[in-house]
């Protein structure tokens, strides 16, 4: 019986942790090294299922990562954070964002991700297979000792 409680509370976690997206959280404004080129070496990445509900947004929790990049009156500037709504890149493809430009010499560019954690931050390096291969490794260890 402890054996199956263990292999619940481990799953349970398992789960969790799968579904809940980690994203870079900043602003160049703040931080120069929030801009491009991205430099993450002195961040913490952000939980977004900690992420605090939103008063405007009763109910709604962050399940993707944005990158916004604005140009306000020839000054640029980078937010990364965890998203609230939207969807992944246009029509599902992050490689593409979308884009807006107003009067005053405003543009702004929207990123939304969630194909991996951290995906607000530079460009991809490293595929989730890795991810998935460790995933695999840890589950059939867990049965393996709980089998014995």
């Amino acid at each position: 019986m402890e054996k199956c409680v263990l292999a619940a509370v481990m799953l349970c976690c398992v789960l969790q942790t799968a579904y809940a997206i980690k994203c870079w959280d900043c602003r160049s404004d703040n931080d120069p090294k929030c801009g491009d080129p991205f430099d993450n070496s002195t961040l913490a990445i952000t939980d977004c299922h900690q992420a605090p509900e939103l008063e405007h947004l009763k109910g709604v929790r962050p399940t993707m990562c944005r990158k916004i990049r604005q140009k306000v009156h020839g000054e640029w500037r980078y937010f990364r954070s965890c998203a609230y709504m939207g969807e992944p890149g246009i029509e599902g493809d992050e490689r593409f964002c979308l884009m807006r430009t107003g009067s005053y010499n405003i543009f702004m560019e929207y990123c939304t991700c969630n194909s991996k954690d951290g995906c607000n931050g530079a460009a991809l390096k490293r595929s989730n297979w890795l991810s998935v291969c460790l995933g695999t490794f840890a589950v059939g260890l867990i049965a393996h000792f709980l089998r014995q």
